[in-house]
């Protein structure tokens, strides 16, 4: 039975802002453009605002021209010689307003702004907002009002003045805590919207889909609030649910409708509804149009039926069949632009993910934008998204409301999204020091709170944290601290240790796992190779902890180490899932001492998209598109032993490959998933003083895959380092390549060097630098003995300077 109602009831999580977010399709404009940024703070507003006569010394301080999304900390937070900039900083721009609608209503959505942000329109101020990541929305109808029949508005022609300070000071008494390993930036680093309204519009949807797997059928829930700060009294609304081909499935008018509260409309029901899946994720969307004094609104949210469930002590089940999670995390944070990463990066960003395979995300450590909610439905991926509660302890009463309001805002804005399965209440909420006194009741009691309201506000998904042991009973998933062959053991370990855990709780869920690689970072075994046939011994795991180190930050070891632990996770019927970390490097305060300073490199791509190794590894396991990948291709020169077998690595997905040295077939080999390392696809071959080229080739395939790589190979034995070969590669127009390489008083390259590196210039160029990156860092620890860094040339002439410790500077002149 259907059932329309009216309800006089506003709900609790729209209190302090005006609503979540804007769910409509029209009259949304991003405001990207004609900005103005002051990273400091200023006396009073009436600063930004006042005239200003050339020459006087009153004149403002200088202010730089940006496009938003912006971040304050784009380069600083990882530049090696500053600490990140925390503080205040402001925004300002004229708005050209024109509002379809008359009468209508004018909102500042944001997207997320950090960490604490204040709206001035002219001089009133109109919203402010504690919390860097929810969705917010201020109304400025009223103050615009104002300011135009102001005697002020005359000298900005028309235009709405526009005033936005941030602010990302420390602040102990607010999450997430500055102890976290990750960056509290700041700025406008999501989209702010300009959204016209009419005067009754649809303020937020909620819609819920429950799924009768066996009887094939399903029903749906509708709710909403409307919008209508003027009070009208009639209106009308329409109600359109349409499947994943946009056929309407569902329809219902009603006329005379008084638009205030709550309207809800109960039990549709659908038969042989599409699915939502990570392999069909099918999407339906209900659209909700309300009219009103002539005037239309449609407001139009996605959804998806699905089912699924975490067996006790056993495995994951999605819409009633087995699914192995497969997971990665992602900090919201890029090369150049910190927290202000575009759609289009986003866009890429997640679907370089599900190339790799993965059907699982942990949103890390905070509420995510809504651009990657909808890429997560489209593309088919499940996530656990959690609050910003991580580290720290517990403070004062601010502190225990601002936790539980970001967790309702974050339930409530992304009820909608079939993707979230998981509410995330914390991370590593075992780790004190932020307050005087920590106390493990006082962390229970928040935890249990927040577990109540999640399930209060949520009774469809489950909530979980991840490493504080002594909260583990309080949520339906845990996950605890297993980083075999990285921070404990070796990874041989990684099955024992996670059944040891796994059958301490009732869901075991295994989100971080993994360790640092430094891009471009090598090693060659040093224990004898394993010979073909054998299983036994220490040489039998062939670049295992006991054979490459695991503080190396060499992608060898991590490639191995990942490697391990798929093979693994193919083999263990009680898991549930996995969540590698994490899927990019990024940016953190409390890593200065890295191979690239202030950044976490245990990303299996950098922090600018560039794949390292291991992406291709979890390729290898994860995806059905045929793929083919010879280990080293940021390998240019191994070493070794004039005669000395040395190991090749391919990973693929395909049955079976044959490998070239040098145009000589070395013989074609099955793939095995449980043949470690490289699920077989392994050859020990011997190589040539000098250039060697390798060639890899899929048999018995319907397309055939090829991949090809040449580096040299050293036999000479190097000594202490004493000085640089330096030479410069133009890479495009205006662009030109670095690379410094140590060498020892004969000038044979130490291949093991892994001394810190820094670079300067001087002249009409200037350096690719604080990107975070391999080639975009002043300051580097030596890859195998070598260091790159971009320079941009600006069409002139410059000198770039290397420098190490107690190695002579060399210069190059670039141009």
């Amino acid at each position: 039975m259907k059932r329309f109602i009216l309800l006089l009831v506003i709900y609790g999580f729209v209190v302090g802002d005006l609503y979540a977010k804007v769910p409509t399709t029209c009259h949304k404009i991003r405001l990207k453009d004609n900005w103005e940024f002051l990273r400091q703070d200023v006396g009073n507003i009436w600063e930004l605002v006042r005239p200003v006569k050339k020459g006087q010394p009153e004149e403002q301080p200088i202010w730089t021209q940006v496009t938003l999304p912006h971040c304050f900390n784009a380069e600083d937070a990882v530049d090696p010689n500053v600490n990140y900039y925390q503080g205040p900083g402001w925004y300002r721009t004229c708005l050209k307003l024109n509002n379809p609608y008359q009468n209508g209503r004018v909102l500042l959505e944001f997207e997320g702004a950090g960490q604490k942000t204040d709206v001035y329109i002219y001089m009133t101020k109109v919203g402010s907002h504690v919390g860097g990541y929810d969705s917010w929305n201020v109304d400025i109808t009223d103050a615009v009002q104002t300011f135009l029949l102001s005697k002020d508005a005359e000298r900005f022609g028309g235009k709405i003045p526009l005033s936005i300070r941030c602010d990302n000071t420390r602040d102990a008494e607010m999450i997430p805590s500055d102890l976290s390993d990750f960056n509290l930036y700041g700025g406008i680093y999501r989209y702010l919207n300009l959204v016209y309204l009419p005067e009754v519009s649809v303020a937020s949807l909620k819609i819920v889909p429950t799924l009768d797997t066996k009887m094939k059928k399903a029903s749906l829930d509708i709710s909403g609030l409307f919008y209508n700060p003027t009070d009208i009294r009639q209106a009308s609304v329409e109600v359109f649910v349409k499947n994943p081909q946009g056929k309407i499935v569902y329809a219902q008018s009603l006329g005379d409708v008084t638009p205030l509260g709550e309207f809800s409309i109960q039990g549709i029901n659908l038969d042989n509804p599409y699915l939502w899946d990570v392999i069909s994720p099918q999407l339906y969307t209900c659209e909700v149009v309300v009219t009103a004094n002539g005037q239309k609104m449609t407001a139009m949210e996605k959804f998806g039926f699905r089912s699924f469930e975490f067996i006790e002590k056993g495995p994951f089940f999605l819409n009633g069949k087995r699914l192995l999670l497969r997971g990665t995390h992602r900090h919201e944070d890029h090369a150049g632009v910190g927290a202000a990463m575009t759609e289009e990066q986003m866009i890429q960003e997640m679907k370089m993910m599900k190339d790799m395979g993965v059907n699982f995300i942990r949103l890390g450590h905070y509420q995510q934008s809504e651009i990657i909610l909808n890429l997560c439905d489209e593309l088919g991926i499940l996530v656990w998204e959690e609050i910003p509660w991580c580290r720290g302890g517990v403070g004062n009463e601010t502190y225990r409301r601002q936790t539980k309001r970001m967790l309702n805002n974050m339930i409530i804005q992304h009820y909608n999204h079939p993707s979230v399965i998981i509410w995330g209440l914390g991370n590593e909420n075992d780790w004190p020091n932020d307050f005087p006194v920590f106390k493990q009741n006082e962390i229970r009691k928040l935890m249990s709170e927040l577990n109540t309201i999640a399930h209060q506000l949520d009774k469809t998904r489950k909530t979980a944290i991840r490493r504080c042991d002594f909260c583990s009973d309080i949520v339906d998933v845990y996950s605890p601290s297993v980083w075999a062959g990285w921070y404990r053991g070796n990874y041989t370990d990684y099955q024992k240790m996670s059944k040891e855990e796994m059958e301490k709780v009732r869901h075991f869920l295994h989100v971080e796992w993994g360790g640092d690689s430094h891009a471009g970072r090598h090693a060659e075994a040093v224990a004898p190779l394993r010979k073909e046939g054998e299983v036994e011994g220490d040489a039998a795991l062939n670049g295992s902890a006991l054979v490459l180190k695991k503080g190396d930050w060499s992608e060898t070891y991590i490639v191995k180490l990942i490697d391990w632990h798929l093979k693994e996770q193919e083999n263990m019927p009680w898991l549930t899932g996995t969540a590698y970390w994490p899927f990019k490097d990024f940016s953190t305060p409390v890593r200065p001492a890295n191979p690239i300073p202030y950044v976490n490199q245990k990303g299996v791509i950098e922090r600018d998209f560039t794949p390292k190794e291991s992406y291709y590894v979890f390729q290898s396991y994860w995806t059905k598109k045929p793929m083919l990948h010879i280990y080293g291709h940021s390998w240019p020169v191994r070493w070794g032993n004039d005669g000395d077998e040395k190991e090749i690595l391919v990973y693929s997905n395909c049955s079976k490959v044959e490998l070239f040295v040098n145009g000589e077939s070395q013989g074609i080999h099955q793939r095995d998933s449980q043949d470690f390392p490289a699920a077989g696809l392994r050859w020990n071959v011997k190589l040539k003083n000098g250039l060697n080229t390798l060639r890899a080739v899929t048999v018995d395939t319907k397309e055939s895959l090829t991949d090809e790589l040449t580096f040299e190979y050293q036999t000479e034995k190097w000594g202490k380092a004493t000085a640089f070969q330096v030479k410069a590669t133009p890479l495009k127009s205006g662009i030109i390549k670095v690379e410094a390489q140590l060498v020892d008083d004969k000038g044979i390259r130490c291949l093991d060097s892994r001394e810190f590196i820094y670079f300067d210039i001087a002249g009409d160029g200037k350096l690719i630098q604080n990107q975070g990156t391999v080639t975009g860092s002043r300051k580097i620890q030596a890859r195998n003995g070598r260091a790159q860094i971009l320079v941009q040339t600006h069409q002139g002439t410059s000198c770039v300077a290397v420098k190490a410790n107690n190695i002579q500077t060399s210069f190059i002149t670039v141009k």
